[in-house]
């Protein structure tokens, strides 16, 4: 029969631990100090009966197997394993949301909770059923495997995933530019894929997995600013010097770019038509680099214009144009002598002549 000795406690661990759970579940996600508070009190309270009574959580004694007994056993050591998940889940959420931002390590709570309830699970298995854990693992092991083999490019995203997470390449609010071009604030990250709002208020949906192959520029590290390269081309006729005090008036007037560092003007590059001019200078953030160019551009004109300096043409505009063909009407121009002042003139023929 069961004992009298340990039906008391058991019943006390099951209130307990079902007076736990509906707290848990009415203080609600949002209020997770809370949650851990009363986690910790309720599961120490129950360890504390269980100690008392000499009640191992590890196996169910001999007494206790028998009637009604082994329900209330098994449920008492179920909860107090469950307890114990959730107490150590909660360690791990305040200690994530204390030492990083919640958003960031979303993907390394999410893996440690598998941990702790994949641990729990086995121990409730093996210590409170009795069940023979190393055949349910080998088993496990065969069908994680065919999974595996059959979900391999999204555990290449989870993994992938969780790599970026470890790494802290980005986080939720950083401005990232790809390898391809592609270019965005991070919205969003999650076990498979990461979403950026483009400067076009699009989201675009990366896998990790191409996030963790191609090349990501973080352009919200060391800090917001942003550092643009505005190409002008000047008409040769002005000289350098000229143009390089212009440029440079253009930027310390600029109301829309970063004064610290200071911008630059360098002079690129000479010809026989233009004079090539890069403006460097850095704006707060990326999403006001279109404001800050289109600003420079106005400014540009405006001072080319009050300075008269004139812009070159485009170098894809200047083109040569093929030699006309033989059989095509060519204006030809041949001197023809003038008489004694020994002073040739020139006629223009319409044709070529006939050889003689």
């Amino acid at each position: 029969m069961f004992g009298e000795h340990h039906s008391l406690p058991l019943v006390l661990i099951n209130l307990l631990g079902l007076a736990g759970i509906l707290i848990w579940h009415i203080q609600g996600r949002h209020r997770p100090t809370a949650r851990l508070v009363v986690q910790i009190l309720f599961f120490a309270g129950m360890s504390l009966v269980l100690w008392f009574a000499g009640i191992s959580p590890y196996h169910l004694d001999d007494g206790e197997l028998q009637d009604a007994g082994i329900l209330l056993a098994r449920s008492a050591r179920v909860l107090w394993w469950l307890h114990l998940a959730w107490t150590m889940i909660g360690f791990v959420h305040i200690y994530l949301t204390l030492n990083r931002r919640p958003h960031e390590a979303h993907l390394l709570q999410d893996l440690i909770v598998g941990v702790v309830y994949l641990g729990v699970a086995l121990s409730v298995i093996g210590f409170v059923f009795g069940a023979p854990i190393g055949p349910l693992i080998a088993t496990s092991g065969v069908v994680v495997v065919i999974i595996g083999l059959a979900l391999q490019n999204t555990l290449a995203d989870v993994f992938s995933g969780i790599a970026l997470a470890l790494g802290r390449a980005y986080v939720i609010g950083d401005w990232i530019e790809l390898a391809d071009g592609t270019e965005g604030r991070v919205v969003e990250t999650n076990w498979r894929s990461t979403n950026l709002l483009t400067g076009g208020h699009n989201v675009v949906v990366l896998p990790n997995s191409v996030l963790a192959k191609q090349g990501v520029t973080n352009r919200s590290r060391p800090d917001e600013s942003h550092q643009i390269t505005l190409t002008m081309r000047i008409a040769a006729i002005h000289k350098p010097r000229l143009v390089e005090e212009i440029m440079l008036s253009v930027l310390q007037g600029c109301e829309g770019i970063v004064m610290k560092p200071p911008p630059a003007v360098a002079l690129k590059t000479i010809d026989a038509i233009a004079i090539e001019v890069e403006l460097m200078f850095r704006v707060a953030s990326a999403a006001s680099r279109m404001a800050a160019q289109n600003e420079i551009i106005d400014l540009v004109y405006e001072h080319c214009k009050a300075s008269g300096v004139s812009l070159a043409l485009p170098a894809q505009s200047l083109v040569c144009a093929p030699p006309a063909a033989p059989t095509e009407h060519a204006a030809i121009v041949r001197p023809i002598p003038s008489g004694a002042n020994g002073r040739e003139t020139f006629a223009e023929l319409s044709r070529p002549q006939p050889s003689a």
